[in-house]
């Protein structure tokens, strides 16, 4: 059997390294034993990154629905709790979206979760906003001028030739 060398495979696998390592700074996109460490590092980074992404978004998602309960008066442990008792199951993530997007139908759920709590919240709200009559009453249009107004006269200039140097 012939001896077969090993010259176009280590060149595929060369390739296909240097292809991965494009972008990365200095010697490590250009030399084959840097590159290698490095596109092997980077796997190892997006392999833990991608799972640290799921972390930081539930987080997100939490922070916001915390900031939407707090403003009804409520905690978010027991806004979750609530909800799982009323047999609701929405997750974090159109809890969040709904708490930004659409007040109204966080508002429902909020109540559908927590009756007594709502209320209350209502209550709140009611009493934080001016009454209606002040709402209602606008400022008078202010009136309109019955001559045209005149435009003021334009400085005169001096011709080019006047003008000093």
């Amino acid at each position: 059997m012939t001896r077969v060398r090993i010259g176009s495979a280590r060149h595929r696998k060369h390739k296909k390294i240097m292809k991965a390592a494009r972008g990365f700074r200095g010697a490590m996109s250009r030399r084959f034993n840097l590159a290698k460490q490095k596109t092997f590092r980077a796997g190892v980074y997006a392999t833990r990154d991608r799972r640290r992404k799921k972390r930081d978004f539930r987080r997100l998602w939490i922070v916001r629905i915390n900031a939407a309960c707090r403003q009804r008066g409520v905690q978010y442990s027991r806004f979750i709790r609530a909800l799982a008792e009323a047999d609701i199951r929405l997750d974090r993530k159109v809890l969040s979206d709904m708490a930004i997007a659409d007040p109204a139908a966080f508002d429902a759920v909020f109540a559908a979760a927590m009756p007594e709590e709502a209320a209350k919240a209502k209550a709140q709200a009611a009493a934080r906003q001016p009454p209606a009559q002040a709402a209602q009453e606008a400022p008078a249009p202010a009136p309109e001028p019955s001559q045209p107004e005149q435009q003021p006269a334009a400085p005169e200039q001096q011709p080019p030739a006047a003008q000093s140097t």
